[in-house]
């Protein structure tokens, strides 16, 4: 059922209204592999190598299928700026059904293959044996991990991020309680973490997938599998996939020059990197309310407001980082003893993080800036960008390796992380200047797949 469309508001109050309980929610994930990090670390340097490598692969795994939060908070946000909630939920759920079929395949070559993926990052025979046993396990889990992006991509289209707040923090909860009684009271070691997670994972999911079916019956939205729909949003989603699968080919480039540099350098770079993330989705927060805000506004017709919206998001993005990376400036001594008491591990995180506090505000534009491209469809242009970034991070990343080999486990870490913000730097050009033409904020309910230049 549809009705005349409202106008979008746009303003600090309805940006502070949903990237809050977004930040809440987007910190859920990193949160769970820190309690995991925190926990296995107590078990040795090995274990918690061993997680580093598993973690990449995982979130590989899974991260290739962020458009089915992304992509689907677009199109059902253009809906719900056009006056159409029941078309907003049916073209959402879309997303869900091609979620759970990815899942499903993604599951079981993870688990057939875990080996094999663990093994090209090159770990120590002891680490890969670890990974391998956190990736069997944690595989059990990705069909859910899929369709709580799905349904959170429609929730927050919905401009809805409380819901997905609460199954998020009831999800970390459990996971933190069934990691340490598992891991240390269990002791069943790393398979225990990744059990926790896999529980916890399952619980979120079953609770979304039930209020998103709950939202779309008020609305007498048909939700059964719909062919034409599931195709779309596999069209939609793919030219995120292709920046997706970009970005994490330069993660992952990064992660095998880690794990060439040993064991003690790959377990410091999965603690700055766990921390790394936790700040990222912090910032991010806003640029989820860029995205649902954006695309309402462009359902709507308001092109105008969509940009005086950017521009606010930009600054807070930007000042929200200067606060991020004071905090972590701070602290960058005191957080490496949570994750290991290994002297030589802590030294090397403790370096690390002032680079990646020294970074904190060139990413809140850049994250800032990317979830308002996204909010506006605009993922042709993302994708093209991205793989030009990646062709520029190659050189990069093979500088850091040869400057960070053979001078220490602490000055190996430095120079990764060193790598990692000139990525960031390269990346924030491109944004820079994308969103100072009007090219991207292309109006109507639905964004024409052509529309990139």
């Amino acid at each position: 059922m549809s009705s005349s469309p409202a106008p979008i508001q746009a303003g600090p109050r309805e940006v502070l209204a949903l990237a809050v309980p977004a930040f809440l929610a987007l910190v859920a994930e990193p949160l769970f592999l820190m309690v995991d990090a925190a926990v296995v670390g107590r078990l040795g340097v090995v274990p918690l190598a061993g997680l580093g490598t598993a973690s990449s692969v995982l979130l590989t795994a899974t991260g290739v299928f962020v458009f089915l939060a992304y992509g689907t908070t677009s199109v059902v946000a253009r809906q719900i700026g056009a006056g159409s909630k029941r078309g907003a939920i049916e073209v959402g759920t879309g997303g869900m059904w091609l979620a759970a079929a990815l899942g499903l395949v993604a599951a079981v070559v993870l688990g057939l293959f875990a080996p094999q993926l663990a093994g090209v990052f090159g770990s120590s025979p002891e680490a890969l044996a670890e990974a391998v046993t956190y990736l069997r396990i944690s595989a059990l889990g990705v069909p859910a991990m899929l369709l709580v992006l799905a349904a959170t991509g429609i929730l927050r289209g919905l401009q809805d991020t409380t819901t997905p707040l609460i199954a998020a923090t009831l999800g970390f909860g459990g996971n933190a309680l069934l990691s340490i009684g598992l891991v240390l009271g269990v002791g069943m070691g790393i398979a225990g973490a990744a059990w926790a997670t896999v529980i916890a994972q399952w619980g979120m999911a079953i609770g979304l997938v039930a209020v998103v079916l709950w939202q779309g019956h008020g609305v007498h939205a048909s939700m059964r599998p719909h062919i034409g729909r599931v195709l779309d949003a596999a069209l939609d989603g793919a030219p995120l996939l292709v920046r997706t699968l970009a970005l994490r080919a330069i993660i992952l480039l990064t992660v095998a020059v880690a794990a060439d540099f040993g064991d003690v350098p790959l377990a410091a770079y999965q603690v700055t990197t766990t921390i790394w993330s936790l700040l990222v989705f912090a910032l991010d927060a806003l640029a989820i309310a860029g995205q649902a805000l954006t695309g309402a506004s462009l359902g709507g017709g308001d092109a105008k407001g969509a940009r005086a919206a950017t521009a606010f998001m930009v600054r807070w993005g930007v000042w929200g980082g200067v606060g991020l990376g004071l905090v972590l400036l701070a602290l960058h001594r005191v957080l490496p003893a949570l994750f290991t008491d290994d002297p030589q591990v802590r030294s090397a995180i403790a370096a690390g993080l002032v680079v990646v506090a020294l970074a904190q505000p060139l990413s809140g534009y850049v994250f800032v800036v990317d979830g308002v491209l996204i909010g506006a469809g605009d993922g042709a242009w993302l994708a093209g960008s991205m793989i030009l970034v990646l062709i520029a991070y190659v050189p990069i990343i093979a500088v850091a390796r040869v400057l960070g080999e053979g001078h220490g486990s602490a000055w190996g870490v430095v120079a990764l992380w060193l790598a990692f913000g000139g990525f960031m730097l390269v990346r924030g050009a491109f944004m820079w200047w994308r969103i100072r033409g009007d090219a991207w904020a292309v109006t109507g309910a639905r964004r024409p797949r052509r529309a990139v230049n």
